[in-house]
């Protein structure tokens, strides 16, 4: 796989690779439970967790795992959100996270679209592919306005630990 841009500049948006300042400004979304409501990964206990999350997170973009950008609004360069491509072979699994004061303002479509865009440019990518829970509207409509397509329902895909329940839930799958 080719070397993945540490920045990728939108029209509104640049992604860099997280780095350590980053930490306050992610704990306050990735703790906010109207954000974290449908996350795979449980809401952080402090500032410390995300900064350990964020040296994880560089860990995997130096082993070709997983690529991890911060989401910014230019002209600022302040944390407001994440966006990654988890890699399987010839497989890329696509995954977002924005802090609630920037939803609905697209920056959660610009940014995934970036990375899709990216990512379908890889030869060695064949498919590309993201899930969402059932119940989060939000996150399958950015996923359709990027043009993926739903291909169906996982049924009891994943655990949402941020939600009470704790037994599997459903999810849609998009490519």
């Amino acid at each position: 796989m080719a070397a993945p841009p540490r920045t990728i500049t939108t029209e509104r948006l640049v992604l860099r690779q997280p780095n350590p300042a980053d930490a306050a400004a992610r704990f306050e979304y990735a703790s906010n439970l109207h954000v974290a409501r449908y996350m795979d990964w449980a809401v952080p206990a402090s500032v410390g967790d995300v900064a350990g999350r964020i040296e994880a997170a560089a860990s995997r973009w130096e082993s070709g795992e997983e690529y991890t950008w911060t989401i910014t609004v230019k002209p600022e360069d302040g944390a407001v959100g994440g966006v990654a491509c988890l890699v399987r072979g010839h497989a890329v699994e696509l995954g977002f996270v924005l802090a609630r004061p920037y939803w609905g303002h697209g920056y959660a479509t610009e940014a995934a679209r970036a990375v899709l865009q990216w990512a379908a440019s890889l030869d060695s990518v064949f498919r590309i592919w993201a899930t969402c829970d059932i119940d989060n509207r939000a996150s399958a409509r950015v996923l359709e306005k990027i043009g993926m397509s739903r291909e169906g329902v996982l049924r009891r895909w994943a655990i949402r630990p941020n939600l009470e329940s704790v037994v599997p839930r459903d999810a849609l799958m998009y490519s």
